[in-house]
């Protein structure tokens, strides 16, 4: 069975949800990633109004579509961050309150747990042609980011002290464990969008956040090759090394330049989309993500989730791209073989 092709709704949160709905099965969608902000997926309504679950399904329904994943990434961010006036743009009122750090990152922290129970209550609710698909993969997932309280360590100078780098990792430890047992309880899964800015942005980075966790069982990986690509981070080998803890899989390319330009891998405080930048993000198949040898590393670790386009090219009408996306990603998708190609020969 072909895996379900989406399409995250969190670059078109200007859209109301029906429109959303109706919008993305025209685009040749299967279904849809809700994003927990617009007015796609509300997580305290979804605790407080008993039919709300069930209306958002009877919408989708209704479009000839599912959804097989929520995403709490704005939220997930402030739980970790150095909170300062840019958050207050990307969180609801009731997070960001009076501004005052701690005070947001606690209910950064709280509305992660009740993300998770508002998920339970989602996909209890969903149709059994949906729950099947959810058993086919063996888990609920919710997408995020963590945010850090390190990133802005990044380039070390002045120097950085090994204790403070250690003590990112600990505070990362510290906040989301309790969020991850709330999902335990729940039977949800958390996966963090690997991303600079997170606590995680490459592999070893991966590797020091799971061991700040205890390996919970519980926390996994949302799959983006765009942002591994124009770092120079092997993106095959972390699906190899992680391929467990694959809980879900955006589709979206990047190009990035071999030759120096005038905007370099930081991104010279230039917006997406100008020229000189020596990395952009493009649609699925124009930019440099090798996504054959992707589909080909998702077949041997026995993934069947969703393939989920996350549309961002900053040239190209939104409609066209997410078109041109989910026909991509269709033709893209192959199941692995079940014998050798050259069983015939065999005794």
């Amino acid at each position: 069975m072909s895996r379900p092709v989406c399409l995250f709704t969190g670059q078109w949160a200007d859209l109301p949800f029906d429109a959303m709905c109706e919008k993305a099965r025209e685009l040749g969608y299967d279904g849809l990633e809700l994003a927990c902000w617009g007015d796609h997926f509300d997580v305290q309504r979804a605790l407080a109004e008993k039919d709300y679950c069930e209306q958002k399904w009877s919408v989708l329904e209704a479009a000839g579509i599912a959804s097989y994943a929520i995403s709490n990434h704005l939220v997930g961010q402030a739980v970790c961050d150095r909170i300062d006036e840019r958050h207050k743009s990307i969180l609801p009122d009731r997070i960001w309150g009076d501004g005052n750090p701690d005070g947001v990152n606690m209910r950064a922290a709280r509305e992660m747990q009740d993300t998770a129970r508002a998920a339970k209550l989602f996909f209890d609710a969903a149709p059994e042609a949906v729950k099947e698909q959810l058993a086919r993969s063996g888990r609920k997932v919710v997408n995020g980011f963590t945010g850090s309280s390190i990133w802005h360590l990044l380039y070390s100078f002045p120097p950085v002290s090994r204790a403070s780098l250690d003590e990112g990792f600990h505070l990362f430890g510290e906040r989301w464990k309790p969020i991850l047992d709330v999902f335990k309880a729940e039977g949800v899964h958390f996966a963090l969008e690997v991303h600079p800015t997170e606590i995680a942005f490459d592999i070893a980075t991966t590797r020091r956040a799971l061991d700040a966790i205890d390996q919970h069982p519980n926390f996994g990986f949302n799959f983006d090759p765009s942002h591994f690509g124009y770092q120079r981070v092997n993106y095959l080998a972390f699906l190899s090394e992680f391929a467990e803890r694959i809980f879900n899989v955006h589709i979206k390319d990047v190009w990035w330049s071999d030759e120096g330009m005038d905007v370099g891998v930081f991104g010279g405080h230039s917006e997406f989309g100008v020229d000189g930048r020596s990395w952009d993000f493009r649609s699925p198949g124009r930019g440099r993500i090798d996504f054959e040898g992707v589909i080909r590393k998702l077949n041997r670790a026995g993934y069947v989730g969703p393939l989920t386009v996350e549309w961002e090219d900053s040239m190209m009408e939104r409609e066209f791209g997410a078109r041109e996306a989910a026909e991509f990603t269709r033709r893209l998708d192959f199941p692995r073989s079940d014998q050798a190609f050259d069983a015939a020969f065999s005794e």
